[in-house]
């Protein structure tokens, strides 16, 4: 099967979207007082990073050439994350109906690229493990949230 150029910029706009969740995850570890929440979102910011070097290298693999860097979208909902934070008395709930949006787009965003009928073999496993891992942080985020 032939590698596309479509599935490579579907690919990069993944890793960028990946750079952008590492990038938050760090920001919410940051803005959160329950040191669980910190926890999690450290291993959330772990996975991401995980995601994107995994991305890097079968986006190579095929030959094409992985992005680099955030988007100045997700750049900017990190800082309005940061502000409205540190304007909000319950902080830890703020942050987390944040990253239950967050995973919620991801699950959107994994999903939309498995309907692709023209992806490898090996970059559909990969995406069905990281969709895997979104669901579960997903599922175990909204658990967080109904004890918050």
């Amino acid at each position: 099967m032939k590698y596309s150029e479509n599935v490579s910029k579907k690919l990069n706009e993944l890793l960028e979207k990946n750079y952008d969740a590492e990038a938050g995850y760090i920001a919410a570890k940051d803005n959160v007082k329950s040191s669980s929440l910190k926890n999690f979102f450290k291993e959330r910011a772990t996975d991401r990073y995980d995601f994107g070097h995994e991305l890097k290298e079968e986006i190579r693999s095929f030959g094409e050439k992985p992005d680099k860097g955030t988007s100045l979208k997700g750049d900017a909902h990190r800082v309005w994350m940061n502000l409205k934070s540190t304007f909000s008395s319950d902080s830890d709930e703020v942050v987390l109906k944040e990253a239950i949006r967050g995973e919620k787009k991801a699950l959107e965003d994994y999903n939309e690229i498995l309907k692709e009928s023209d992806l490898p073999a090996s970059t559909r496993s990969l995406l069905e493990k990281h969709r895997s891992s979104v669901q579960a942080a997903l599922d175990y985020v909204k658990t967080i949230k109904d004890f918050a």
